[in-house]
């Protein structure tokens, strides 16, 4: 996995590799690529932030979409949401849109370093598995930026390893949210959910 996924341009070669898997009955099918989270497959803390997810409606927002597998994965399986997929790497956006496509999807692709393309927009739910290699403070700027593109009944769902920082990122959504919570927490990964915002 390159550490430089969250550039614009990935300086690595592409090589694309197929990724297969299934989610509420559906079996979906993507193309992955090098420079890109997770080449190959479906990571584990993807597929359990999916897993805990609730039944979704309304505006949805994949942050930081990778190639495609929760926006894509939400939208076949939640058909009556609308999903909004936004991400700082051109690669990965592209692959986006291939994969929406593949798999009978009609979502929104769109470039946004975090929110910035985003601005006043609402959504009824964000979800994202942070680049945490990006570092804290990109991250951070991240998840307050999504705190604020909530609707007032919104929840904002992520991933996170314990060992990489769950512990205090629950913190610093406290200051954002009334309610933080961990909705699974499996092989070293917290699942939050965090909503009512403040």
């Amino acid at each position: 996995m390159s550490n430089m996924y969250y550039e614009r341009e990935p300086q690595s070669a592409s090589r694309e590799v197929a990724c297969v898997f299934s989610y509420h009955g559906n079996r979906l099918t993507f193309q992955t690529d090098a420079g890109v989270f997770s080449k190959g497959e479906l990571d584990q803390g993807t597929r359990l932030l999916l897993d805990a997810l609730p039944e979704l409606t309304g505006e949805v927002l994949d942050l930081g979409c990778g190639w495609g597998a929760i926006g894509i994965a939400v939208k076949k399986a939640f058909p009556q949401t609308d999903v909004t997929m936004v991400d700082v790497n051109l690669r990965a956006l592209g692959l986006c849109e291939r994969n929406a496509e593949a798999n009978g999807v009609e979502v929104t692709c769109l470039e946004s370093d975090g929110m910035h393309a985003l601005s006043g927009r609402q959504f009824d739910a964000v979800i994202t598995n942070p680049p945490i290699r990006a570092g804290k403070q990109k991250v951070y700027e991240m998840l307050s930026g999504a705190a604020e593109a909530l609707k007032e009944d919104g929840s904002l769902y992520l991933v996170i390893r314990k060992q990489q920082g769950a512990e205090s990122c629950m913190r610093f959504l406290s200051d954002y949210f009334e309610t933080v919570e961990k909705l699974d927490r499996s092989a070293g990964f917290w699942v939050i959910r965090a909503a009512e915002r403040k």
